[in-house]
């Protein structure tokens, strides 16, 4: 099997990487090039364009940074359904609406190629120890088809059902994702208002009932002061965006999510779109006039 990665990103790069570590046939492309120079080094191999990159393997798989861009790559000019040959396997890696998916997935299907979802979720930083979590989507077969690339990429890999459910619950990790950066932030910001050492409180509240992943991963850079998590401010509302519509189209009241909504769009009013989500919590830096830094806790994860 024959794999093509497009997009190179700060999470694509590790993924593709992961590929190609583990013996696969591995084509790439991205806007920059020289965000393969580390995996054409390692073995993969350079195409100019998605078609190019289509035209020669029999799986093409993406991660981009919005449905707009994904659509662009697969039905633009020198796209992937230019190149890829009926038969042919497109897996979505990026973060979509789950309407997206399926739109996408028809298009793709007129052209005689099954789409399959997998979006990951965890970090960056277990994207390149390979151990971050993939949720497929779409049929059966494909999934058992492709597992052993997803599990090169991955650690637990979940199968959630048809096309569209991995967007959904996807979605959900990063919401709830999200509440838990600004929960952890006032938390720190208690703790030092309060007269706590924070490297002490943040080993308490690890051990505690209050605990969270996020916690234990953003935490960190925010106490080391760079909030460097590789994912930035435009993600997070564009994320926090398709879960606040599913709680529109399910009827499901989303009080916390439309919170951190409203807080992550100050954030990046004050700080830019490319500013890293984490750092959604200086604002409550700014607003006390008191930084949360500690030292011994790492720039990046």
């Amino acid at each position: 099997m024959r794999y093509g990665y497009v997009g190179l990103g700060h999470l694509g790069r590790y993924l593709a990487g992961s590929l190609v570590k583990a013996g696969f046939d591995v084509t790439v492309n991205d806007l920059d090039k020289a965000n393969a120079d580390s995996l054409i080094e390692a073995g993969a191999k350079w195409a100019d364009d998605p078609q190019a990159v289509a035209e020669a393997v029999d799986c093409v798989i993406t991660c981009l940074p919005s449905p707009k861009a994904s659509e662009a790559v697969l039905t633009g000019p020198r796209g992937i359904l230019s190149g890829l040959k009926p038969g042919g396997t497109w897996i979505e890696m990026s973060t979509l609406d789950h309407g997206d998916v399926t739109r996408l997935a028809a298009i793709a299907a007129g052209k005689g190629i099954r789409m399959m979802e997998s979006p990951v979720t965890g970090g960056v930083h277990k994207a390149a120890t390979g151990e971050i979590t993939v949720i497929a989507g779409g049929d059966k077969d494909l999934f058992e088809l492709h597992r052993p690339a997803l599990a090169a990429m991955g650690g637990e890999i979940f199968h959630a059902g048809e096309l569209g459910k991995a967007a959904v619950i996807k979605v959900i990790t990063n919401m709830l994702a999200f509440i838990h950066l600004i929960a952890t932030g006032e938390a720190l910001m208690l703790a030092r208002k309060g007269g706590i050492d924070l490297n002490d409180a943040f080993d308490i509240i690890k051990a505690s009932s209050g605990n969270s992943f996020v916690h234990e991963t953003e935490g960190q850079v925010i106490l080391n002061g760079s909030y460097n998590i590789n994912f930035t401010m435009d993600l997070a509302v564009k994320d926090l965006g398709f879960a606040l519509g599913f709680g529109k189209e399910f009827g499901v009241p989303l009080d916390l999510a439309s919170h951190a909504m409203q807080t992550f769009i100050r954030a990046r009013a004050a700080y830019g779109g490319s500013a890293w989500s984490s750092q959604v919590v200086k604002l409550l830096e700014d607003a006390t006039g008191t930084d949360l830094r500690a030292p011994g806790f790492p720039a990046e994860l």
